[in-house]
C-alpha cells in the first residue's frame, strides 16, 4: 500500500506544476495583439438590424432600418448601411408619410445627409405614388430629397419620367429637374 501512495504523490506534483505553467505563460501583451489584428480600414462598430429613430421635440421624425451598419469615426463620422435599408419619415401628427427603401446607403453625421442607391424608391403613403431611381440623397438640415439619375414616378393616374428630381422627405409634391416623354394633364 506505501507503494500506491508513493506513486500518487509523485504523479500529482507534476501535474501541478504543468498546469501552473500554462495558467502563467499565457500572457499577451494588448499592443501585439493590436498590431496583429489592427485595420484602420476596418469599422470601429458592427451593427446587425440596426434601428434608428430620430426624434424633434420628443416626436418620431424618421425611423431608419438596416440589416447590416458597419460605423467608421476617421475621415468623417459615417455609417454604412448594407443588405437592405428601410426609412421612414413621419408627418407632424405621427403618422409614416412616407418610405424609402434600397440595398445600400451611408449616413454621413458630420454633414447631416444620407445617401442610398441600388434599387432606390420613396413611396407616398397618402398619395400612393411611387419614385423609383438607382441613387438619392436625402439632407437632413432642411429634409430635402434629390438625385441627378434618371427618376420614374408612377401614381394612380399613371407614369412620369425624368432626369433628376427634387422633393421634400414626405414627397408630396416634387419637380423634376429634365422631364422628358409624354405627360398627360388634366382630368
Amino acid at each position: 500500500m506505501s507503494f500506491t501512495k508513493n506513486i500518487h504523490k509523485h504523479v500529482k506534483i507534476p501535474v501541478s506544476l504543468v498546469l501552473a505553467g500554462f495558467l502563467f505563460s499565457c500572457v499577451n501583451d494588448l499592443e501585439s495583439i493590436q498590431k496583429v489584428t489592427y485595420d484602420p480600414k476596418a469599422p470601429k462598430e458592427v451593427t446587425k438590424n440596426l434601428r434608428v429613430f430620430y426624434t424633434d421635440s420628443g416626436y418620431a421624425r424618421v425611423e431608419v432600418y438596416a440589416a447590416i451598419a458597419e460605423s467608421y469615426s476617421t475621415p468623417e463620422s459615417i455609417t454604412k448601411l448594407k443588405d437592405g435599408v428601410k426609412v421612414n419619415f413621419f408627418s407632424a401628427d405621427g403618422k409614416i408619410a412616407s418610405t424609402l427603401t434600397a440595398l445600400y446607403g451611408e449616413v454621413n453625421y458630420t454633414k447631416g445627409t444620407m445617401f442610398v442607391r441600388d434599387s432606390v424608391q420613396l413611396f407616398n403613403h397618402a398619395k400612393k405614388q411611387r419614385m423609383e431611381t438607382e441613387i438619392l440623397f436625402w439632407n437632413q438640415r432642411d429634409s430635402s430629397i434629390y438625385t441627378p439619375s434618371n427618376v420614374v414616378v408612377r401614381d394612380p393616374d399613371g407614369v412620369l419620367y425624368g432626369k433628376g428630381i427634387r422633393t421634400k422627405q414626405d414627397f408630396s409634391e416634387y419637380e423634376f429637374l429634365k422631364p422628358y416623354g409624354k405627360i398627360a394633364l388634366g382630368k
